[in-house]
């Protein structure tokens, strides 16, 4: 067993020593054989592939996805990379096994340099937007004079399986699913979703740079009833409505962003540098004014947030800053499909720049947010008429002051006091209510691992107020709402935003 072991372990290399091995066989006038992927649930097709691979060349290497590039649905992967990498080891077919550094294989075969490059027959069917990687590892392969081929065994699917038997769903949240799937393919799904991208989408709202500063808790010190920390370094994010623009630019291909930058310390190289390159920004100064910055400071294990400090200047906004909105929203509106209103109560949306916005907007969604700066001051019920609204439940029970009125009775409330037909509440851990048009639509979370909710609630406004305006079948707001926002809460902050890629991955995963 010892030995057994040893040999095992042995298997298991990096990708440096791997492209070594492989290139010292080649020169032995060996054939490379090199499958890659999660194989995230080992089972019975995973080793036919394997067996039948193979025999395709003479020595067999395997690279396996990092954890943190799965993004197959809640709770994945349902075995970490060293599980992953051990499980491989163990099949007599496989010689060698490594864990790749990045998304896709592309780097990893350009390295390895194998003569075949093997997937199973499955990638033949799958459809093209789900694809994309695939296609560049093929070029990848042909470039460094390699051959692609495929393997026909048996084939099951570990998605499937893992939903079926290892799901870290609530019983809800599973029933849910069985009962939507009948409906709703992910394939047509992910249609409606790719459809979005020829929308022209304009964000207004605020710019916020969320600065996180991460600290090692060292103690009280003697003489004050405080926490001592010791400083290890800090990041920068593009939140506010830059965050809510990055979630959108991987959806769409038109996206402008009208802000406003404060006119001491703008930030501005900074914030161009986080905006995604299909993102047009349009920068309006605020006199007297910094760029909204929120620093929290974290102590770094666990990212546990320990205060906040916030530098903005949320007075009245000047008359001539209001008047250069106004005028330029005015003269553009109008090439708009679309305009998203991410108000975070720091003074950029004035009632004069609303109405502009409820006059001119061609579909209005609108965020107004709570939080610690504009508690009770920046309520949904100061905008009228907005065609699409999302915001959680304590921001709809503020509007009314009212605690433990049954929440459809105050959706409908608010439905008629604004004049909205479409409304998201999100209720955290319930899920997401929505109502559309005289009905409810509900839809359970999807989350598994948490790491930060900050910036998940911009995520599901963002996408789901493009599917609002597109008038897709109702459930499919909440639904894929929480798909994305199960992907948002697993990234600190916003520190990069969704991709269209892992959403339909997430969708696909859940959907199996």
């Amino acid at each position: 067993l010892v030995q057994i072991f040893k040999k095992m372990k042995s298997k298991i290399v990096s990708l440096e020593k791997l492209a070594k091995i492989s290139q010292d066989f080649k020169k032995q006038g060996k054939k490379i054989v090199h499958c890659h992927g999660c194989f995230d649930l080992l089972h019975p097709g995973h080793i036919k592939h394997f067996e039948a691979a193979k025999k395709m060349g003479d020595v067999l290497v395997v690279t396996i996805t990092p954890d943190k590039f799965i993004a197959k649905g809640p709770g994945r992967p349902a075995f970490n990379q060293e599980l992953r990498l051990e499980s491989l080891a163990a099949l007599e077919s496989v010689d060698y096994v490594a864990l790749n550094k990045w998304e896709s294989s592309i780097k990893a075969i350009k390295l390895i340099k194998p003569d075949f490059y093997v997937r199973g027959s499955d990638y033949l069917k799958r459809p093209k937007e789900m694809a994309t990687n695939f296609f560049k590892e093929n070029e990848a392969v042909k470039k460094i004079g390699g051959q692609v081929k495929f393997t026909h065994e048996i084939t099951f699917s570990s998605s499937s399986l893992i939903n079926q038997y290892y799901s870290p769903l609530s019983s809800k949240a599973k029933n849910f699913i069985e009962k939507f799937k009948k409906k709703h393919s992910a394939k047509k799904i992910i249609e409606k979703i790719r459809q979005l991208s020829t929308l022209k989408v304009l964000v207004v709202g605020e710019t916020i740079i969320d600065e996180y500063v991460y600290c090692r808790a060292v103690g009280k010190p003697e003489k004050a009833a405080v926490v001592s920390a010791k400083y290890l370094y800090k990041e920068l994010f593009a939140g506010g409505s830059l965050a809510v623009a990055n979630h959108i630019a991987g959806f769409t291909e038109d996206v402008a962003l009208l802000t406003c930058l404060g006119e001491k310390e703008q930030k501005k190289e900074l914030i161009e540098r986080k905006l995604r390159p299909n993102v047009n920004p349009i920068f309006i100064k605020l006199k007297n004014s910094p760029t909204p910055i929120k620093r929290r400071y974290l102590e770094k294990f666990g990212n546990q947030k320990m205060f906040e400090v916030a530098f903005v200047n949320d007075s009245p906004l000047d008359k001539t800053v209001e008047a250069k909105i106004i005028s330029w929203l005015k003269k553009n509106l109008k090439k708009f499909d679309i305009v998203l209103v991410a108000d975070f109560g720091h003074g950029m949306l004035t009632p004069k720049v609303i109405k502009t916005l409820e006059q001119k907007a061609k579909f209005l969604a609108v965020n107004a947010q709570t939080n610690s700066l504009n508690f009770g001051f920046n309520p949904i019920t100061k905008y009228q008429n907005p065609d699409y609204v999302s915001i959680d439940e304590r921001e709809l029970r503020i509007c009314f002051a009212d605690k433990f009125t049954n929440i459809k009775k105050l959706i409908r409330r608010l439905s008629k006091l604004i004049n909205c037909s479409q409304i998201n509440i999100t209720l955290g851990d319930s899920g997401t209510l929505y109502w559309q048009k005289g009905k409810f639509y509900s839809a359970p979370i999807f989350s598994g691992e948490i790491v930060d909710t900050l910036g998940a609630g911009d995520a599901f406004f963002a996408i789901t107020s493009l599917l609002a305006q597109q008038e897709v079948p109702p459930l499919l707001v909440p639904f894929v709402g929480n798909c994305v926002g199960a992907l948002a809460v697993k990234i600190l902050g916003n520190k990069k935003p969704i991709e269209a890629k892992s959403l339909f991955k997430f969708i696909e995963g859940l959907l199996k």
